[in-house]
């Protein structure tokens, strides 16, 4: 034999199977010839095309095989897949190595040796041929039929051969996104080797099969190493937040509720007390009042906080659709009703429900609603299969249900069922103690997005804001600051006379006239209106009627202004109490 040595460039083997041209590691003189002669040579390219069909049956199992593997795996898939290799071309021992991400440094070594045969040194081999792992950095095929093909600079891999001894050695590289992942070593210890053109490609299959396992279970790594570190540092910052919020707690109790006034405490109290229970709560207040936040407050404090609060706006929702969205609709329910849909009372199971606007819902689906409330229980639309679900409602309204209930718009049974405890949210205008804190934190809320890098607010900017009447409550205030802050241009917060707080009612320039303050003719008013009405705050012709007020904001009124019934008038205490009756209007 002629035995000689070539190696291809980083393009690998063509798709012929043929191996590029390319830098030759020894002069062509001593490339070995075409096998193209006598009865030998002919039997051993026969050899070499069945040992490439074997290699690339190989690749079919591996590329199914391997995919399904977890990462945990992969290092015994490569060591069983390195004995077939050597069974597949008829070889004494293989052996593949894998590189660091950067494509430089060896990681690890796998090997597979028939029996007899010297096993690799997994530490030490890749020391004793440096100038072969040279070739695998460079993206090389490295052919050597024999130990005499070995160019002179290859001092260390011959002392190796004549050691071993090996005859034949086929070493190929292999990447992955550009980057050196593993090289694949081939050696034949009993005769010598002709690595043919489809030989090399077949092996390069398998490779390339192994490299992408080898990536996968790195990536694999870098994932549960990434998952481990978050988990690490939520544990780490979990007493922190812990910390942090019974802090808020202890300094305030809830989130985003700000204030300290008397009507503010009072209506928290009534949270702090309802919430662990599983109690039907109405939140009743003008717009604006922040009854969201007081829905979040019930949830956050309940047993059900771990699941979700659902919120519903029933005034928002199209009448065609409202009942889809609260109960869900089956495939086919309605046009356009393409897939099934779970509805909001599914979504909220176990959890809690908010029905913002509860006023404005239809009165066809008060039945509906009524009968999840009592029973638990509802199908979805174009259903016939009765659901079952666990939800605590909280509503809310800004409007007089008890005048609704009178005119046929809102079912009196309905009525009753939400009512259960009821809390009302008092207007910014009753606690105006407040609006200096409110005004501060939308001022720190808002002015890194802003960019306005306010640190004073004048005192008759104060004055304005406080005198104001606020029919929009919070959230006209918060409107009217951040107007303020973009007019604003200094340190000092400017209200702009396009954008000034309107001036005061009328009934509020009365009282200066008259030099009485607000108190004063507040308490005349509803004083006069409750003598008219004999002193009756629910039933027909009540008080609170008259006034545009729910019967709980005028017993809340009454103490505050110690507005008390006359003596001789106490006919019925039961009817004209000022206290508020346990949550629980007398009808």
């Amino acid at each position: 034999m002629n035995p000689g040595l070539t190696a291809a460039t980083r393009n690998g083997v063509a798709s012929d199977g043929a191996i590029p041209s390319g830098e030759q590691l020894t002069s062509p003189a001593n490339l070995r010839p075409a096998l193209a002669g006598g009865p030998g040579d002919r039997s051993e390219v026969g050899q070499e095309h069945r040992s490439s069909l074997r290699l690339q049956r190989l690749a079919g199992r591996l590329s199914s095989a391997l995919i399904q593997l977890p990462g945990s795996d992969i290092d015994r898939a490569l060591e069983s897949t390195l004995r077939e290799i050597v069974e597949a071309l008829d070889v004494d021992r293989s052996s593949l190595m894998e590189f660091d991400e950067t494509g430089s440094d060896i990681e690890r070594v796998h090997a597979w040796a028939r029996p007899g045969i010297p096993p690799v040194d997994r530490i030490r081999d890749p020391e004793r041929i440096p100038w072969l792992i040279d070739r695998m950095r460079r993206g090389e095929v490295a052919i050597l039929d024999s130990p005499e093909s070995l160019p002179a600079e290859a001092s260390s891999e011959r002392a190796y051969a004549d050691r071993v001894p090996i005859k034949s050695v086929l070493a190929l590289p292999v990447s992955v996104g550009g980057t050196l992942t593993c090289a694949i070593f081939v050696g034949s210890f009993r005769r010598f080797r002709h690595w043919q053109p489809s030989t090399v490609a077949a092996l390069r299959f398998v490779g390339e099969i192994l490299a992408a396992s080898i990536h996968r279970r790195r990536q694999a790594g870098v994932l549960e190493r990434t998952q481990s570190e978050i988990a690490r540092r939520q544990a780490e910052l979990e007493p922190e937040n812990a910390y942090l919020r019974e802090e808020i707690r202890s300094i305030h109790g809830f989130h985003e509720i700000i204030g300290d006034s008397p009507a503010l405490a009072s209506a928290l109290r009534q949270v702090q007390e309802v919430a662990p229970m599983d109690t039907t709560v109405l939140l009743l207040g003008e717009t604006g009042t922040g009854k969201e936040l007081f829905a979040r407050a019930l949830h956050e404090r309940s047993a059900r906080r771990d699941r979700a609060l659902v919120r519903v706006n029933c005034a928002a929702l199209p009448t065609t659709l409202i009942e889809s969205e609260l109960f869900g609709h089956e495939r086919g329910a309605y046009t356009g009703a393409v897939a099934t849909r779970q509805g909001r009372f599914e979504l909220a199971d176990r959890g809690s429900i908010f029905l913002d606007e509860i006023g404005d819902l239809p009165l066809e689906l008060q039945a509906k609603l009524l009968r999840v409330l009592q029973e638990g229980e509802f199908e979805r639309l174009g259903s016939s299969l009765t659901r079952r679900v666990d939800v605590r409602v909280i509503a809310a309204t800004n409007a007089t249900l008890e005048s609704a209930v009178r005119e046929g718009r809102f079912r009196a049974d309905l009525f009753y069922r939400i009512s259960v405890y009821p809390i009302v949210l008092p207007p910014l205008r009753e606690r105006r103690e407040d609006i200096p804190h409110l005004v501060w934190y939308f001022i720190h809320q808002r002015r890194r997005a802003l960019r306005r890098p306010i640190d004073r607010v004048p005192s008759q900017v104060m004055r304005a804001l406080q005198q104001y009447d606020w029919p929009g409550n919070v959230r006209e205030l918060e409107n009217v600051i951040e107007r303020a802050m973009i007019r604003s241009t200094g340190a000092s917060l400017v209200l702009d006379r396009a954008l000034a707080i309107p001036a005061a009612p009328a009934r509020a320039r009365h009282v200066t006239e008259t030099t009485a303050t607000l108190e004063d003719v507040e308490r005349r008013h509803i004083v006069e209106i409750l003598g008219s009405c004999g002193w009756r705050i629910n039933g027909a012709g009540n008080a609170a009627d008259k006034l545009g007020l729910h019967p709980n904001t005028l017993r809340f009124r009454m103490k505050k202004l110690g507005i008390e019934r006359p003596r001789s008038t106490q006919r019925h205490p039961t009817i004209a109490s000022d206290e508020p009756t346990n949550g629980h209007n007398r009808r």
